[in-house]
């Protein structure tokens, strides 16, 4: 049977808190071999002194940036889609100005997958048992309004659930569904932690399946690679590309069909 839960008791988190501590002090006793626990990666960052002083946060999203898909001005000011230097794509590169005091920000975690590899070790270390560990942080979609979480660092845990080569109910052979359990499992998780109850921390039981032995490849691989990006870029950015390399072709060329 799946459940999940999570535990009040969470206390604010500073730089060089250490968070497997805190962890366990919050739901030690409770944890059981095979869970599976998902922590909000503000905590991470506040525990790994990613706040910083940033009086201009569109200079922090910007520093923060490797790659523009989109940019949208609106009554309130601009909303920037971009990718950021972990390979994320999202608005504001993740950079967060929530639950955090005037004239600072938080940035995402350095290395989210050694984050979770690093809390791992240590509650298998203090615990003696063997548990999954997903950080997560939360996204908007296309084509989708509102708000989830995602899988954003992981050890311990299958991030994918390969059906291919399995067969459906009907029999017929399943040749592309590969399921996000990860991602999943972090918008579940965002139920019961929600975003205004100081519950950072969620644990969940009954999908031990899910669990490896080694910390895995980590949420890194749910990043899906350049050339296989159908949506690169944002509607109006892909039409301004292809009109401005349109322009660039000379008259005459053969090839632009100007013959």
């Amino acid at each position: 049977m799946l459940s999940i839960w999570a535990p009040d008791g969470i206390p604010e988190i500073d730089a060089g808190t250490d968070l497997t501590t805190v962890v366990a002090d919050a739901v030690g006793t409770d944890l059981q071999n095979g869970d599976i626990l998902l922590i909000t990666s503000k905590i991470v960052s506040k525990a790994e002194g990613r706040r910083v002083d940033a009086l201009d946060r569109e200079q922090a999203i910007t520093d923060e940036t490797v790659r523009v898909v989109a940019s949208r001005e609106h009554p309130n000011g601009v909303t920037r889609i971009v990718e950021n230097k972990l390979g994320l794509v999202m608005a504001a590169a993740g950079v967060d100005s929530s639950n955090t005091p005037d004239g600072t920000v938080l940035l995402l975690p350095v290395d989210p997958d050694a984050s979770a590899r690093t809390i791992r070790a240590g509650l298998r270390s203090r615990l003696g048992i063997a548990v999954g560990v997903l950080i997560t942080d939360t996204v908007g979609r296309p084509w989708r309004d509102g708000q989830t979480d995602i899988a954003i660092g992981a050890a311990g845990v299958r991030v994918v659930d390969d059906l291919r080569g399995q067969t459906d109910a009907s029999g017929r052979p399943l040749t592309v569904t590969i399921t996000a359990v990860a991602d999943e499992l972090a918008g579940a998780a965002d139920l019961v932690k929600g975003k205004a109850f100081g519950r950072p921390v969620a644990v969940v039981r009954g999908l031990p399946h899910l669990l490896t032995d080694d910390d895995g490849p980590g949420a890194r691989a749910l990043v899906r690679d350049a050339e296989k990006d159908m949506f690169r870029l944002g509607s109006d950015e892909a039409w301004a590309a292809g009109f401005a390399a349109a322009s660039a072709v000379p008259r005459g060329n053969p090839e632009a069909g100007n013959t």
